[in-house]
């Protein structure tokens, strides 16, 4: 059979970190016989080497070429393009690794589009990655009705045809932005491309060393010289006007304001940080027309106002300002309901604990800046706008997987309030109906559905932390939810059995933090802490039917297990029970096997449905039975029950005698 995919993964000196990458195409689902790997070694000094010649030893798929180092991935990417067999070249760094599915829902997403580049969704691990465009499929996407310009990372898989047609390949050598230079120029003569959004490709990771080639100081004359080349290509394939002025909207964007701004310009040595704004100016001053800047967000113009006016001291200024605003959310209600977990909440940004001001002049909401006079002026002169979008704010639930970094939205509806704040007017002035200080508070409903949640499909068992994300005035800032919240939110906490089969989904507040996060099929003991308040007083027997109230949501009647372990001894009867809406809660019903458990004290365990473990979770109830010989039985603490004299010896006196006087009675 042909090959579809040729993964082409350059490698120098990974260490350890290289076998997340090997392990992730060993799990590929796409067939051996169908996808091979390349591994470019770029003359690695580790124990490199001789791990891939084992791998390749081992697997006849798994390729290694090596060669004399380089200095950067430019060459070994374009040595393992020329290897490449596949119908597909998939480009993968030794750092990262790919979704288990990845290599077949790309190429077969890729296929159905008759797609030149397919751009498979990415999670960072301690890297940003692009959130706009996986927001939905895009089958059709260009750089003119899609964000892809947000993503010229090389990762990502490209018709090999194509690319040998165009004869497109990476600059080498030890320099920066070639991955730039390769994708923009890809982008900018494909047929088709097609992104895949609902399902995690790649996962791109920062080492814990820091020591990714991308994390590096660079040299900001070689670097802005490099980044000129990536403007060449957009200029050599685009006609002047709006679109190329979009395309380099993106590197003003991201390569020129944002590194001058808020605590990552801050973070810089002072000498660095007027090197890198020379260089800055000097590309701004060259190829940055009016109509570059315009696009941008009025808190991004206005850095660009400050680059091509001069005003260095101005930005450090800005970069203070802005380094103190912060987002934060307050957690109003959350309840179980037929869609899933909703969630009611507020956001605003905050600076030194306090709202963040905007103010309104002439019925147009502005940002209250931190300039002098001359400054503003001179801001205003060079065009940029100071207006506060925050009509337009928006805000978005996302669940992200702790193990994974991967990150979904989920649906939700918004409103927008500006709320009025006081402000101290000059003596003898008068404030015109309408106008005055206010803060922009954003209200909102999320759902969290967990069978859906996850791009369509289910969250996968573990960790989910729960954030809000804030956009709106040009800034973008996520926050952890639940730290801050209602009394009422406390009540409401339980978890939900869920799915087919089920499993249990527990909303729970993190230790230290008291955040939000989602614990999914019983990946942490939250479910034990919520029975722990039982007591025996809320247990009844009736008719030999045992009920006991337990903090979940059950939409309906559903199955469940009873387990009774005796205290001393012996093997653990388990009985069939069956789950109901209660009230605030649920109700577990089950038949008590008196005949079986006669003459013994027994502790009794919930068993909690677990679709990952395919057997019960057995969860602890804080409840003991012990039943008489004619069938009687009498609940009381378990601790009392544990057959340890030294923890019964240590129970209050007052305890002891009720407990005595409930047994007697049995």
């Amino acid at each position: 059979m042909s090959v579809k995919v040729s993964v082409i993964i350059p490698v120098y000196n990974p260490g350890q970190y290289i076998e997340d990458c090997i392990a992730s195409l060993l799990r590929q689902s796409l067939p051996n016989d169908q996808f091979e790997a390349i591994f470019v070694d770029d003359g690695s000094s580790d124990e490199t080497p001789a791990r891939l010649d084992e791998l390749a030893a081992a697997h006849p798929h798994m390729h290694v070429v090596h060669e004399e180092p380089s200095g950067w991935s430019g060459r070994p990417r374009n040595v393992g393009m020329a290897r490449a067999q596949g119908e597909f070249v998939m480009f993968v760094d030794n750092d990262d690794w790919l979704g288990d599915e990845a290599l077949e829902r790309m190429y077969d997403y890729g296929v159905a589009n008759a797609a030149d580049i397919v751009v498979g969704k990415m999670a960072g691990k301690g890297r940003p990655v692009p959130l706009e465009l996986f927001r939905v499929n895009r089958p059709k996407a260009t750089v003119d009705n899609a964000p892809l310009i947000d993503s010229l990372t090389p990762h990502k898989m490209f018709r090999r045809e194509f690319l040998e047609k165009h004869k497109i390949i990476f600059k080498e050598g030890r320099r920066r932005l070639e991955d730039h230079v390769f994708v923009a120029e890809a982008y900018l003569l494909a047929s088709n491309v097609s992104v895949l959004s609902d399902y995690v490709c790649y996962y791109h990771v920062k080492r814990e060393d820091a020591s990714n080639a991308g994390f590096q100081r660079f040299d900001p004359v070689g670097y802005f010289r490099n980044l000129r080349e990536a403007l060449d290509v957009v200029e050599h394939n685009t006609e002047p006007g709006r679109l190329r002025d979009k395309l380099y909207r993106r590197w003003l964007r991201n390569e020129m304001v944002e590194r001058l701004r808020g605590q990552r310009f801050l973070s810089l040595p002072e000498d660095y940080r007027k090197e890198l704004y020379d260089e800055i100016r000097a590309v701004v001053g060259e190829r940055m027309g009016p109509g570059v800047a315009a696009g941008l967000q009025p808190t991004q113009q206005i850095v660009a106002a400050l680059i091509s006016t001069g005003r260095f001291e101005d930005v450090g200024t800005y970069a203070r300002w802005e380094a103190g605003i912060k987002p934060t959310g307050r957690l109003e209600t959350m309840e179980w309901g037929e869609a899933g977990l909703s969630l009611g909440f507020s956001a605003e940004f905050q600076i030194g604990g306090e709202p963040l001001r905007f103010r309104t002049e002439d019925g147009e909401a502005l940002l209250d800046l931190p300039f002098d006079p001359e400054a503003l002026a001179a801001i205003t002169e060079a065009g940029a706008s100071t207006r506060a979008t925050v009509d337009g704010a928006r805000v978005g639930l996302v669940v992200r997987e702790r193990s994974s970094a991967a990150e979904f939205y989920q649906p939700i509806e918004i409103t927008v309030e500006r709320v009025p704040l006081p402000r101290e007017e000059p003596e003898g002035s008068e404030q015109a109906e309408g106008e005055g200080d206010f803060r922009m508070v954003l209200r909102a409903r999320a759902t969290v559905d967990p069978a859906t949640a996850a791009g369509g499909g289910p969250l996968g068992p573990g960790i989910w932390d729960i954030y809000v994300r804030i956009i709106a005035c040009g800034w973008s800032k996520a926050a952890r939810l639940g730290s801050v919240r209602d009394e009422t939110v406390d009540k409401a906490r339980r978890g939900a059995l869920t799915g087919e089969p089920r499993r249990l989904v527990m909303p729970y507040w993190t230790q230290g933090y008291g955040n939000l996060s989602l614990d999914v099929d019983c990946a942490t003991s939250w479910i034990d802490r919520d029975l722990a308040p039982l007591t025996p007083q809320d247990v009844t027997l009736a008719g030999g039917a045992v009920r006991v109230p337990v903090p979940l949501h059950v939409a309906a009647g559903q199955e469940a297990d009873l387990r009774f372990k005796p205290v001393k001894g012996g093997s653990a009867t388990r009985v069939p029970a069956s789950l109901a809406p209660g009230d605030g809660g649920a109700v577990l019903t089950a038949t008590l096997p008196a005949a079986e458990l006669a003459r013994r004290t027994w502790k009794v365990e919930l068993g909690v449905p677990s679709a990952r473990r395919g057997a019960p979770r057995w969860a602890p109830l804080p409840v003991g039975v012990r039943v008489r010989a004619d069938g009687r039985a009498a609940f009381a603490p378990a601790s009392a029950l544990a057959g340890d004299p030294r923890r019964r010896a240590s129970l209050p006196r007052r305890i002891m005698r009720r407990l005595r006087r409930a047994l007697s009675r049995a």
